[in-house]
């Protein structure tokens, strides 16, 4: 039997990921010590198991040294393979070098990753000038997508939808999503001027007239590409925009802002955020029934 050990802020869905395979919930416990240093026990025995770390990695470096040192020790205690589950994919963001001397932070995790688990799982990871996470990691890599939930979202709920992307990274996806909603769609055009600044261009929106827009976007950090995006939405015309994110890792008063500017905000559970509406969960459990149930 599977067991699933949760990095703290990470029980539930440690839970909910063992109820849905007939795994078991594991206790690991990480604390600080008063220095700061972490402490990390493992307090479950996983000799000769599968053992998945439940850890999704927002604001990764708070937590990183001690969910590497809980791999460790998991190693020490003899799990058979080690496997983490990550649905928010930290570190994928500087993926070149466009100084000299900039470190390449997504190659420098993704080995630091691959050195101490036998496989990886994920939501939707952003890769940007990689085809896939096999460019990055050398372990295996397992990517659930929750574009098709949002797609079915889109069209049980919205009446005349058309769904737009904020560049042109998003096509891909949002046209996926698009065919599950049977909506047309678009993308921006978006130029990046520093880590909080871009400019975005809207194409012609005169064919979705009538319908309501709803943007989509995989990753909302500084929030200011979809606030940028509503404005663009608005100004040609349109209501509010429903606004719907994968990853949602703005901080409290821009995701009020945002949500304050658009006819809804609603995010995926990948992170912790206050709009959580689409649960990956039964989604990641979905990918873990590949594998045999002894296995599990």
């Amino acid at each position: 039997m599977a067991i699933f050990l949760a990095m703290p802020g990470n029980e539930e869905l440690a839970d909910q990921l063992a109820a849905l395979t007939s795994g078991e919930a594991g206790e690991l416990e990480v604390r600080r010590f008063p220095d700061g240093e972490s402490y990390v026990w493992v307090r479950s025995s996983v000799k000769g198991r599968r053992t998945f770390v439940v850890c999704t990695l927002a604001r990764p470096d708070l937590q990183f040294l001690a969910l590497l040192f809980a791999a460790s020790e998991l190693r020490n205690l003899g799990a058979e393979r080690i496997e983490l589950i990550a649905p928010y994919l930290a570190y994928m963001r500087q993926d070149a070098r466009f100084h000299e001397g900039e470190a390449l932070t997504s190659a420098i995790f993704a080995r630091l990753i691959s050195l101490h688990f036998d496989a990886l799982i994920t939501v939707d990871p952003h890769l940007h000038r990689h085809a896939s996470l096999d460019e990055l990691y050398s372990i295996p890599s397992t990517v659930v997508r929750v574009g098709p939930l949002i797609g079915e979202w889109i069209a049980a709920n919205i009446e005349r939808p058309a769904i737009l992307g904020p560049d042109a990274e998003s096509e891909q996806w949002v046209e996926a999503m698009a065919q599950t909603a049977r909506a047309p769609w678009a993308v921006l055009r978006k130029a990046r001027k520093g880590d909080r600044q871009v400019e975005l261009h809207a194409p012609d929106l005169r064919e979705f007239g009538g319908r309501e827009i709803v943007i989509v976007d995989d990753i909302v950090s500084s929030g200011a590409t979809m606030l940028q995006a509503i404005e663009l939405v608005r100004e040609n015309g349109f209501g509010p925009p429903q606004c719907i994110v994968i990853h949602l890792l703005a901080d409290t008063a821009t995701t009020a802002k945002i949500s304050n500017e658009s006819a809804s905000l609603f995010a995926s559970d990948t992170t912790e955020n206050g709009y959580q509406l689409f649960q990956v969960g039964p989604l990641i459990a979905k990918a873990l029934a590949g594998t045999t149930a002894d296995a599990l």
